[in-house]
């Protein structure tokens, strides 16, 4: 696909479509991600080199910036990021979250290169796979971090996922508790009162629970072993972080509802075929799966549009 639409970013993430609501959302979470990856190379235990958030943010800057060039150039059209310091800065964020999300997320030992890997595929995704959304409107259909995390782990299989561990690794004590309790609180109440998706949050962990002890039931095993993964920080960054991503899920909570259970669900199938990364690649499935429903809907609408629009202008003749 071409690069027509990635400046075409919709502003529909959030109620009312408010830019500023979708701006605060957007600098809340990277602020996040500074804070938690200096603290996790300081203090929490990260295993990763301190180039690798480095290596991280630096490619997701230069592919940011690079494909708006290129885009600008091919619409005849003003940069985003021109026009004074605010629209410099307002435009990085997009860039600074996946950057440290894929070097915090992935453990390539002592290499760099599948950092940089990750971060390009990330950014590239949200040029190369959209859908449309609205008439003359397209979206990105994959969170960016998740599908460069996803396809990392896929094609370069000597890089494994950072250990869970080590998101809380030197804490004891009470801050075990205290950590994940702040981020899972911001988190809610981020979602609560600007992205509007605590629908699709709520039914993710709701399906994963469900899943849980389903698979707990068939399978004989004690019911609390298979939900474990929920009191992990990493499960409380991805259900707050990474699967409610307000530029690649639906708007109607109906449909949000529908989306988080979906992926609890793949993630379920997943876990009975003994495959590892599930939570990555059912999110990946998930948007696939909705990316493609767009664009057989769309489709659908325009063929149905064309016989119509046919008559009317021979009626018009």
């Amino acid at each position: 696909m071409s690069l027509k639409s990635f400046s075409n970013t919709t502003v529909l993430f959030y109620p009312k479509g408010s830019p500023n609501l979708r701006l605060f959302a957007l600098w809340y979470f990277t602020i996040l991600m500074i804070v938690w990856n200096v603290l996790g190379h300081t203090v929490l235990g990260f295993e990763q080199s301190w180039l690798a958030p480095l290596v991280g943010v630096g490619t997701a800057l230069c592919m940011q910036f690079f494909l708006e060039w290129v885009d600008a150039r091919a619409n005849q059209r003003e940069l985003r990021f021109a026009g004074g310091a605010a629209n410099v800065l307002n435009f990085l964020p997009a860039a600074i979250i996946p950057g440290f999300a894929c070097a915090m997320l992935l453990y390539p030992n002592k290499r760099l290169w599948p950092i940089a890997f990750a971060v390009a595929l990330s950014i590239g995704s949200k040029v190369l796979f959209r859908a449309p959304v609205a008439p003359g409107r397209t979206q990105h259909i994959f969170n960016p971090s998740n599908f460069g995390v996803a396809a990392t782990l896929v094609l370069v299989p000597e890089v494994g996922f950072a250990p869970p561990y080590h998101f809380t690794e030197n804490l004891v004590g009470l801050w075990d508790w205290v950590l994940p309790g702040v981020v899972l609180l911001t988190g809610v109440i981020i979602h609560s009162l600007f992205t509007g998706r605590m629908p699709l949050v709520l039914a993710w962990v709701l399906g994963f629970a469900l899943q849980a002890q389903l698979r707990a039931f068939i399978y004989g095993v004690p019911p609390l072993v298979p939900l474990t993964p929920m009191t992990s920080a990493a499960f409380i960054l991805f259900t707050l972080y990474m699967i409610p991503d307000p530029a690649t899920t639906p708007l109607n909570p109906r449909r949000q509802a529908l989306f988080g259970f979906s992926v609890a669900m793949v993630y379920g199938c997943i876990q009975v075929m003994h495959l590892v990364f599930g939570l990555f690649f059912a999110l990946v499935t998930v948007c696939a799966i909705r990316g493609i429903s767009l664009q057989a809907y769309f489709w659908w609408k325009a063929r149905q549009l064309s016989p119509s629009m046919t008559a009317a202008a021979a009626v018009g003749r």
